[in-house]
């Protein structure tokens, strides 16, 4: 496993994250502890989660934490509010970004990780009925009582980015050191603001489905039927699969093979090889997935490697 620094601050992670969105859903207590026995093994340190995720909401939360009893401080966690949590949201209709509700979330959060500090505190998506200095102040009385350590982004454009930046230091507030956005070789769309935001102010980029739910994982062929018991056999994904990008799969899958790579190691790979890319948030639902992952994460692509890849991308 190797390590990089988020952003421009101090804090290191590791090329590979682990997404806890399986937590408390796909996966019990048992399956949990598995996969972050599995990670920790692996040398991963950054493990990604969210008030919202689990059924019901909080689960993943409270199973990440108990997994991590008694090695708490070998792990950056990080964890996400302001999504539609039950709850809390009583009247702050929809102000999600609010001083009140930051003030809770946060709370709610460190009781279920059973913690006093979460190390990453990450806004789940921008709040509209909300001034940006107002979450930014509250984000900061955080830092400086010791609950959090660092503030990232979620689902922020690239104006938005840009916009919390000169908010927090023309304030004098504590900065977002991370934006965590969906980033695939598949989907590229931050590449055209947000990754330029992060690179003119400082944030390391943590791409989420970065094998597009499965499409860059090697597992599907065009004109096939998904494996049984994959996500892309189930009704509702069948869509996804039957109108996937294959000329862009096969593409990819071929740049592999000529280097002696699967395509999940190009998925991985070739994002952090990328501008401003901090660690691959990547999910799992089981050691295996997990070992995979990380060794994927273990390719350093060449320069000629990048050019290539750009090539193949951009035609």
């Amino acid at each position: 496993m190797t390590y990089r620094r988020l952003g421009d601050s101090g804090l290191v992670v590791s090329a590979i994250g682990i997404g806890c969105n399986n937590f408390g859903r796909k996966l019990d207590a048992d399956g949990t502890r598995e996969v972050v026995d599995a990670a920790i093994d692996a040398g991963i340190t950054l493990f990604d989660t969210a008030d919202i995720y689990g059924t019901p909401h909080g689960m993943s939360e409270a199973f990440l934490g108990a997994a991590l009893k008694g090695r708490r401080d070998e792990v950056v966690l990080a964890t996400k509010f302001g999504m539609n949590m039950e709850g809390l949201n009583g009247r702050d209709f929809g102000a999600r970004g609010s001083r009140r509700y930051v003030v809770r979330a946060v709370e709610a959060s460190l009781r279920r990780l059973e913690t006093d500090h979460i190390d990453l505190y990450q806004m789940h998506e921008p709040d509209p009925a909300t001034p940006i200095d107002e979450t930014l102040a509250a984000l900061d009385d955080l830092v400086r009582a010791g609950k959090v350590r660092y503030l990232g982004n979620s689902n922020f454009s690239g104006w938005q980015i840009a916009d919390a930046d000169w908010t927090a230091r023309t304030g004098s507030l504590t900065r977002f050191v991370s934006a965590q956005n969906r980033y695939s070789l598949l989907n590229r769309g931050v590449e055209a603001e947000v990754v330029p935001a992060c690179e003119q102010f400082g944030l390391g980029l943590l791409p989420f489905f970065p094998i597009e739910s499965g499409l860059l994982s090697g597992k599907y062929r065009r004109g096939e039927q998904a494996p049984a018991g994959t996500r892309m056999s189930q009704e509702r994904y069948r869509p996804w699969l039957a109108d996937a990008d294959w000329d862009t799969i096969e593409a990819l899958t071929a740049f592999g093979a000529e280097r002696g790579r699967t395509l999940l190691e190009v998925a991985i790979a070739g994002l952090l090889a990328r501008p401003a890319v901090a660690s691959v948030i990547a999910g799992a639902t089981t050691p295996e997935q997990v070992q995979a992952n990380a060794a994927a994460g273990t390719w350093d692509l060449t320069a000629a490697d990048v050019a290539a890849l750009d090539a193949l991308l951009d035609s």
